[in-house]
């Protein structure tokens, strides 16, 4: 979920949005506009890619208005402006116009750092809108989606739905959303696996889990499904090098409590649970051919290859192969 500074007030001079999750910059976008046009219902929102805000734009749009309307400019990945228009952003902050909220969306990491550094040091509101690669930081992101709607979720029914969905948070929130619309009480494992056990069949996921359990045909049911279903050939090659990834960490690591391995490997408890039970059967040199065949695979659904869904095909078989290396 999106991190604000301490000055909360949306409708502050500059407000910076920092990271890659899509969904979160959306939202600190829409917080600002929704606190603007509050404010001022006949708000001028101006939303802008860095091709179309050239040297010069800036000034135009805060130049002084005969009507003093309200304005809320938005910049989408600052980091990819031109030198000559940094220039002119780092001008407008230190001198920010009333009545006009700039938003700066900022991927953060190096590219265009001097503009990010600038904006802080001008004092501007940030608000941290990070990618979310850990399932504990997306099951955080369930909880605080049915926290926002004033509605309980038990902690299983919270682990039940990122496990059906996946990693998409638009996908996610949109799920909470529709079992908060249906539902009434507390929602909890059962009531999710009525409304996603078909999507939780056709996920990514489960594909990656039958795939590294040995399970060739059952992986291949799975992957057919999830490509009918529109799940997009990238994001089960992610799942993929998540599944053979996380047995390679756990064959390596030292023995000890789940709790222990948990924070060693970054992965949390119950995900230890499931990989030691996947792991049987793995060799070191089973991992190695497991993620060859994943970066193969990731290659052939990235444009290295004709078909997508063969090079899924392929990967899927070579790595329920190695996970029965064990004893050959």
């Amino acid at each position: 979920m999106a991190r604000k500074a301490a000055n909360d007030d949306p409708l502050v001079s500059v407000t910076l949005a920092v990271g890659q999750e899509e969904l979160l910059l959306d939202r600190a976008v829409q917080e600002v506009v929704a606190a603007a046009r509050a404010a001022d219902a006949d708000t001028d929102v101006r939303d802008l890619s860095p091709d179309q805000l050239q040297p010069g734009t800036l000034a135009e749009l805060t130049s002084p208005s005969l009507f003093a309307e309200r304005k809320v400019v938005v910049v989408r990945n600052a980091q990819d402006l031109s030198a000559d228009t940094v220039k002119d952003v780092k001008a407008y902050l230190s001198a920010p116009a009333e009545e006009i909220t700039l938003v700066l969306l900022h991927a953060g990491g190096v590219k265009g750092k001097a503009l990010l550094d600038a904006a802080r040091k001008a004092g501007a509101r940030e608000v941290a809108c990070p990618k979310m690669t850990k399932p504990a930081d997306r099951l955080a992101f369930v909880r605080q989606e049915f926290r926002a709607t004033g509605r309980s979720a038990t902690p299983e029914a919270c682990q039940a739905l990122v496990d059906a969905i996946g990693s998409d948070l638009r996908e996610l929130a949109s799920a909470v959303t529709q079992l908060v619309a249906d539902v009434e009480g507390t929602i909890d494992e059962a009531v999710v696996g009525r409304y996603y056990t078909g999507r939780a069949e056709a996920s990514s996921f489960t594909v990656a889990d039958r795939a590294v359990e040995g399970r060739a045909a059952e992986a291949l049911e799975a992957l057919r499904w999830s490509l009918a279903t529109g799940v997009a050939p990238v994001m089960i090659t992610s799942a993929l090098a998540q599944g053979v990834r996380a047995i390679g960490k756990l064959s390596s690591a030292r023995g000890g409590r789940p709790a222990d391995l948990a924070r060693e490997l970054g992965m949390p408890p119950w995900k230890i649970d499931r990989v030691r039970q996947q792991m049987r059967g793995w060799t070191p040199d089973g991992v190695a051919v497991a993620l060859q065949a994943v970066a193969e695979a990731d290659a052939g659904v990235k444009g290295g290859g004709d078909d997508p869904e063969y090079a899924l095909e392929k990967a899927v078989v070579a790595i329920a192969r190695a996970a029965r290396s064990r004893g050959r």
